[in-house]
């Protein structure tokens, strides 16, 4: 069965984590180092504290906008994180860098798409890192942007990269009531979230979250039925 897996991003107080865990979410995300409006950005000693508390099942993800491979990588040990999500606007050289300084973490790259072009720097992500984010971006924001934005390009993206080695996660304007059209169209292996299960205060709301990610599961099965090969 193909099985859709599910981060939470932008966790910013134990009791957002423990509505992240609660779920049994598969990633939490942690976002700090920005460039960019993030009303979640967390100094790196608050993202320490809450990262000691995911449990090993699962895995903890640094998203930074920082640009200076020295930097992304000190703030990855700071904090104590098992990916780093490159979500800045970086070279390749940087993207490089940090991935030969990962000490074995996987190495993520976002991609905002915004038009076809999206498919081209793809392509040039692809060779410096072992996963890529499909999101949407504004003027201020780099993510968290509570917008999607157009599927088919996401979806051609996935086609030419999205393995298990190499998996293409699914951002952008998602939450528990689109993720099951998100996923029908684009077939990522990973589906991201952020602002969609947020409550009105901008808290994690738990029942929003155990939404998604069980969505997010559900949507897995038809799907793999729909990709077995017919039987003579």
């Amino acid at each position: 069965m193909i099985t859709v897996r599910t981060k939470i991003c932008g966790i910013r107080s134990e009791s957002d984590l423990r509505a992240v865990v609660a779920a049994d979410a598969d990633a939490a995300g942690f976002i700090s180092g920005t460039t960019h409006f993030s009303e979640d950005e967390l100094d790196p000693e608050s993202a320490h504290r809450l990262s000691r508390l995911v449990p090993s099942s699962m895995e903890r993800v640094l998203v930074t906008h920082l640009t200076d491979a020295g930097e992304v990588l000190r703030l990855a040990d700071r904090i104590g994180v098992d990916c780093i999500q490159l979500h800045g606007l970086i070279s390749p050289d940087t993207a490089r860098a940090v991935r030969r300084g990962a000490g074995g973490r996987r190495v993520i790259r976002a991609v905002h798409v915004t038009g076809p072009e999206a498919i081209g720097a793809a392509e040039q992500a692809a060779p410096d890192c072992d996963g890529l984010v499909l999101d949407s971006r504004s003027t201020h924001r780099l993510g968290g942007t509570g917008r999607t934005h157009d599927w088919s390009i996401s979806a051609r993206i996935v086609e030419l990269f999205d393995s298990p080695a190499f998996p293409v996660m699914l951002a952008g304007g998602l939450n528990p009531h689109n993720v099951p059209a998100a996923i029908d169209a684009v077939r990522p292996s990973w589906v991201d979230v952020n602002s969609g299960v947020d409550d009105g205060r901008g808290d994690k709301d738990p029942a929003h979250c155990a939404e998604f990610v069980r969505a997010a599961r559900d949507v897995a099965a038809p799907i793999a039925a729909l990709a077995r090969p017919r039987s003579e």
